[in-house]
């Protein structure tokens, strides 16, 4: 970044600093998982993740790989803080969301490290901003303990085919129903709203289905408000990976595609309805 944006090289060293030519790389990232006003920031050599969770049955994580940066650097072998995410937007958009074409505003992060504040430092055609957003102790954070080697049903999805459901499927329902299954109807979406049942079913060889690995059938209910807040990262993204472990707990991965063409993940993970018993499914 030119002169006048960067930081003082005076007092202790950061911790984390890390720069961008294009904030809104960052900013729709995040955009994807405000659901809360809080989220905790955890940041390695590899990245930054952002992670947001509410009411101990659904989290969110933006990844932004350290390669999407400009600069990024982390000087200890993890950074992790806790900050107002609605905040954090605010002033990445403080020059405004939908800057003329050609114009991008220029961001460098820094943070010295526990009790300091979060530094922004961020200019658009010659105007520098600073911006200092407090942080706090990070909470600890929920573990679903989902790992890929504990899969049972994967598929991968266009992006379209699960926003068209969204838009047919009755959202009056509380529950969303997801039934996979290596026989038919293979992929099914089901609501139970105010207009009666409705079903949506993907065949394995939809154009919509880029791949397809179901190992046994699974039906499970989660709830629609805590599936609702991932409609801001499905909007953004171009594929959608949705897979279940053995307990029912559901992962839905969005690849975006940021403005530079450089790919992002958002991850979602829900625990499954328990109040529906065996019997109603």
């Amino acid at each position: 970044m030119a002169g006048p944006a960067q930081p003082p090289a005076s007092g202790e060293p950061f911790v984390l600093a890390a720069s961008l030519d294009n904030a809104r790389n960052l900013s729709g990232l995040l955009r994807a998982v405000h659901f809360q006003d809080h989220a905790t920031c955890f940041a390695t050599a590899n990245g930054l993740r952002v992670t947001v969770e509410d009411a101990k049955c659904i989290q969110a994580n933006a990844f932004i790989q350290a390669e999407i940066f400009q600069e990024f650097a982390v000087q200890e072998e993890s950074v992790t803080f806790r900050i107002n995410l609605s905040v954090l937007l605010d002033c990445l958009t403080i020059f405004g969301t939908s800057s003329s074409p050609g114009t991008s505003t220029a961001l460098r992060m820094c943070y010295r490290g526990y009790g300091y504040p979060l530094m922004l430092f961020l200019e658009e055609g010659g105007v520098v901003t600073v911006c200092k957003i407090n942080t706090q102790e990070p909470d600890e954070l929920l573990d679903f303990d989902f790992c890929s080697t504990k899969v049972v049903n994967k598929i991968i999805l266009q992006s379209e085919g699960l926003r068209e459901a969204f838009a047919e499927l009755d959202m009056t329902s509380e529950v969303l129903q997801i039934t996979m299954s290596p026989d038919k109807p293979y992929f099914r979406l089901s609501t139970f709203g105010n207009s009666g049942s409705a079903h949506l079913d993907y065949p394995r060889d939809s154009d919509l289905m880029e791949a397809f690995h179901c190992t046994q059938t699974q039906t499970n209910r989660y709830k629609i408000s805590l599936l609702k807040p991932s409609a801001k990262a499905l909007a953004l993204s171009c594929k959608v990976s949705i897979r279940t472990d053995a307990r029912g707990f559901l992962s839905l991965q969005y690849m975006i595609r940021n403005e530079d063409g450089q790919i992002c993940f958002v991850e979602y993970y829900c625990c499954p309805d328990e109040d529906i018993t065996e019997a109603e499914l």
